[in-house]
């Protein structure tokens, strides 16, 4: 089976370019910001060692939040990889599902959005972690106080309509794992629901997961790392193919 299926795109017309290549990418790591991660997951050592493994095409997604985006950025130009802003979302199901978003502008907008969307539980470092909010020299500029892995006011049903107001996409992620999945908490993966990408870990895992969910072998399907540690970057060989090296151009080939 061609597990890079759906991922092929040709916009060259629209785009005004004249080539396609692969990209390795990976779009689903965590920095220290988000609680369950190493503290040493800083923005500088993220993308370096993103280049070091050869990821061109990288995406920030921290639990609920986008706040150490603007920092990522600056780290990525510094190390020659492209950055996507975004976030793994904690619906009001409690399933996890990844939002990446065109810009860095957009992704803070929408970050301005959680603010009254996530729950103000007050964070416990010495249970959860740290939520470390860093500058683009990897210093701690403040700790995020709020709990991030709480689930948020946001329905996993409405998140297709809400990411197309910010411009960007909403992937469930890590959909064959046994807790936070759509399909561990909601048993299937219902025929109704818009979305045109999933995140899977595990490419063997398809075939039976098409079986049981027949709708995606009519999606598209990326395989990424969900890195919590430095050594997890680039652990799984996601790619895809397109046309111009940056975020809008991703967001238009997972979206069709």
């Amino acid at each position: 089976m061609d597990y890079s299926r759906g991922l092929k795109c040709d916009y060259s017309r629209e785009l005004k370019c004249d080539y396609s290549r692969e990209l390795k990418c990976d779009l689903h790591v965590h920095s220290c910001l988000s609680p369950c991660a190493d503290d040493d997951m800083t923005v500088n050592n993220i993308a370096n060692m993103a280049m070091l493994c050869g990821v061109e095409l990288l995406a920030l997604t921290d639990h609920n939040s986008l706040k150490n985006c603007p920092a990522f950025f600056k780290a990525c130009f510094k190390a020659g990889v492209t950055p996507v802003a975004g976030a793994e979302l904690c619906t009001r199901e409690e399933v996890h599902v990844l939002c990446l978003f065109p810009s860095l502008e957009s992704g803070m907008e929408f970050d301005a959005y959680l603010e009254n969307a996530v729950p103000h539980f007050v964070n416990n470092p010495k249970i959860f972690g740290r939520q470390l909010i860093l500058d683009s020299d990897d210093e701690v500029v403040s700790e995020e106080e709020k709990l991030l892995i709480s689930a948020c006011d946001i329905g996993i049903d409405d998140l297709p309509g809400l990411m197309r107001e910010y411009g960007g996409i909403a992937i469930p992620a890590h959909i064959d794992r046994s807790s936070n999945s759509l399909i561990a908490n909601l048993g299937f993966i219902p025929d109704e629901y818009e979305f045109t990408c999933y995140e899977i870990r595990a490419a063997s895992a398809l075939p039976n997961l098409i079986i049981n969910n027949p709708v995606l072998s009519r999606v598209r399907v990326v395989y990424n790392s969900d890195a919590h540690a430095l050594v997890k970057i680039g652990e799984r060989d996601g790619r895809v193919i397109l046309c111009e090296k940056n975020a809008p151009a991703l967001i238009k080939a997972l979206s069709q």
